[in-house]
C-alpha cells in the first residue's frame, strides 16, 4: 500500500525540486537563476497555508524527501446550469523523481487530491496533460475538451 499525505509547509523545498523535475521532463529549461525556486519556496509555504490549495505527496520509502507529488487549487468562478456552484479544481505540479516511477505514486497522489475536490464540491476539475501522463488522467476520468485554449503574455508593469 501506498502511504500518501497532505504536504504542509515544510514540504515547500522539496515541492519546488519536484517542480524543476516536470519542468525538466516537458523540456523547459531550470537552470541558471535560482530566484524562481526561492520565490516558489515561499509562495508554496504560504499557499499551503490556505483552505483552497492543497499538494498530495509520497515520501521516498529509502530515504529523506519527495518521492512524488501533486497541487491542486480551488477556484470560485460565476455558476452555470452544469456547475451550479461554480467551485473549479486546477490541478498543476504532478512530478515523480525518474528513480520511482511506475510504482503508482502519482496515481495514489491524484486519487487522494481528487478526494479532496470532491470532499468540498467542487464540480469541475481541470489540468493540462503531458503525452506522458495523459494515460494516467485518463484512467482517472478526465477526457479532452472542445474548448480551444488561448494566452496572453502580458508584459511586467
Amino acid at each position: 500500500m501506498i502511504s500518501v499525505r497532505r504536504a504542509g509547509s515544510a514540504d515547500a523545498d522539496q515541492l519546488m525540486s519536484l517542480r524543476a523535475v516536470m519542468l525538466a521532463d516537458l523540456g523547459r529549461t531550470t537552470s541558471g537563476d535560482r530566484d524562481w525556486r526561492r520565490a516558489g519556496i515561499a509562495l508554496a509555504r504560504e499557499l499551503l497555508g490556505r483552505g483552497d490549495v492543497a499538494a498530495y505527496v509520497v515520501d521516498r520509502p529509502d530515504g529523506d524527501g519527495l518521492a512524488a507529488c501533486v497541487t491542486g487549487q480551488i477556484d470560485q468562478r460565476l455558476p452555470g446550469p452544469r456547475d451550479p456552484a461554480g467551485l473549479r479544481g486546477y490541478v498543476y505540479n504532478v512530478a515523480t523523481l525518474p528513480a520511482y516511477r511506475r510504482r503508482g505514486y502519482s496515481r495514489a497522489c491524484m486519487s487522494a487530491l481528487l478526494a479532496w475536490f470532491a470532499a468540498r464540491d467542487v464540480g469541475v476539475v481541470d489540468l493540462r496533460a503531458s503525452a506522458a501522463g495523459e494515460p494516467l488522467y485518463a484512467s482517472l476520468g478526465f477526457r479532452r475538451t472542445a474548448d480551444p485554449a488561448m494566452r496572453l503574455h502580458l508584459p511586467p508593469a
